[in-house]
């Protein structure tokens, strides 16, 4: 098998052309969806994402797409999931891209300008859910109407998913879906976020594909005590025995874990970095103790060696005169996808080593398995890329965070987080103030999917 995926991709290379020109219709309708989709409130609070559905559904109608094959469906009113379908000639199982309509709350004071207006200034789109993820939403919706007008009839059905909730509430698009429709979205593999090029300085460095992501999963920390006066105080405080258990459980760290995907990524990333970096890089993917050491310096590379747990909420006593009777702190914690999150709460309990601190579970995990590096789908990524940003190197990811995707893992489709989007490293608004996107970069995000999707369809 791996033997014929090589040789069809080789196929498929000696077929590639140079990256299609965007002309100005392609251009002006996907601004006009992504205008479209920004300046639709989809936020939990106040929002409506069947507003945003309905809106792509009559563009798709509008376009020519049977009414039977777009679907508006959800089980709350404001919560409405947007699945669309272009017919393929074969009976291969489908693509399903997808993307989530949700975006987190903005607060016109503490934005420089309307959050819910789509603004073009200095070479950025801003906007919130410009990059996080009405990107993706238009440029799907957009590709779908393209691939309809140039007549393209693709070997699998192509599916767009644009859903509820991936952000926040109690309506989770994706999984509703998978319980209650899974005939709409079933697919051999799915291409979403999580993805995505990183610059430095506006050099394109690496197009990230997201393969792999943590396990999110909170646990309370809380000590009791009978309390008493606090003019008479007591060597027992539950306040200080809870900071001595926090104390203990800031200074350990998990142990060092690398799977496919990061081991994958830190011996890529070896030959991007240099120096120092460059070395430890190639070293801790051939196992070595002390580059890991050294690289667990930088926050974000510790994340993606071993599991974390981090304290981020704490509240204690009930009066200042009074000894406190008790004291709660929140510890979030990022378990690797092949640890036990059993386990970790295992650990804690033995770092913090005291009965008098009770670790509990806040929410339960939902773990999901990495989705494989298969030739089939990475390939195609890898000769695209190449096309259009030569040099450019593919990157495996796995998310520090969580996604959509790991729904769709655990119902037995592998997911990548893949978008062709790039921005500076060291410039990330998604969730906070003035979240933008460059223009060159989404038009050339465009390009590259509308390519990336026509070569795995056909």
């Amino acid at each position: 098998m791996r033997r014929l995926s090589v040789a069809i991709l080789a196929i498929a290379s000696g077929l590639s052309a140079a990256p299609p020109q965007l002309d100005d219709t392609a251009r002006r309708l996907t601004h006009d969806i992504y205008k479209q989709l920004i300046e639709i409130n989809t936020t939990d609070s106040v929002g409506n994402t069947t507003t945003a559905a309905e809106a792509m559904a009559a563009r798709l109608r509008a376009a020519g797409f049977s009414p039977s094959d777009i679907r508006v469906v959800g089980p709350n009113p404001r919560k409405g999931n947007l699945v669309a379908r272009l017919r393929g000639s074969t009976n291969q199982k489908p693509i399903l891209l997808l993307a989530h309509l949700d975006v987190v709350e903005a607060k016109r004071e503490d934005w420089s300008l309307d959050p819910f207006t789509f603004t073009e200034k200095d070479g950025f789109y801003y906007g919130r859910g410009t990059s996080d993820d009405k990107a993706m939403a238009a440029i799907f919706i957009a590709n779908l109407i393209r691939y309809k007008q140039d007549g393209f009839v693709p070997k699998r059905d192509l599916i767009v998913a644009l859903t509820a909730d991936e952000e926040g509430g109690n309506f989770n698009g994706v999984s509703w879906l998978l319980k209650e429709h899974r005939d709409l979205i079933d697919a051999a593999f799915a291409l979403n976020e999580g993805g995505g090029g990183r610059m430095n300085q506006g050099k394109r460095i690496y197009n990230g594909v997201g393969a792999s992501e943590k396990v999110y999963v909170s646990f309370r920390l809380e000590t009791h005590n009978k309390g008493g006066h606090s003019s008479v105080p007591r060597a027992d405080n539950a306040i200080y025995e809870l900071a001595d258990g926090l104390t203990k459980l800031a200074k350990y760290q998990f142990p060092v874990e690398l799977n496919e995907v990061t081991r994958t990524y830190f011996q890529r990333m070896s030959k991007i970095e240099d120096g120092p970096t460059a070395a430890d890089m190639a070293a801790v993917a051939k196992d070595d103790s002390a580059a890991a050491a050294r690289l667990s310096q930088t926050a974000v590379y510790n994340a993606l060696l071993r599991t974390t747990c981090v304290a981020t909420r704490l509240e204690g006593g009930h009066a200042d005169n009074a000894l406190p009777q008790s004291a709660r702190a929140t510890v979030n914690c990022r378990v690797l996808p092949a640890d036990s999150a059993e386990d970790v709460r295992n650990t804690i309990v033995k770092v913090l080593d005291d009965p008098g601190v009770e670790v509990t579970w806040i929410d339960r995990p939902k773990p999901s398995p990495p989705s494989p590096l298969d030739p089939a789908v990475i390939g195609p990524i890898e000769q695209v890329t190449s096309e259009f940003w030569p040099g450019v190197p593919v990157m495996p990811l796995m998310a520090t965070g969580a996604s959509d995707s790991l729904y769709l893992r655990n119902a037995g489709i592998p997911s990548y987080g893949v978008s062709g989007l790039f921005g500076e490293m060291n410039d990330s608004r998604a969730h906070g103030r003035d979240e933008r996107v460059g223009v060159s970069e989404f038009y050339d995000s465009l390009q590259f999917l509308y390519v990336l999707v026509k070569r795995l369809a056909s």
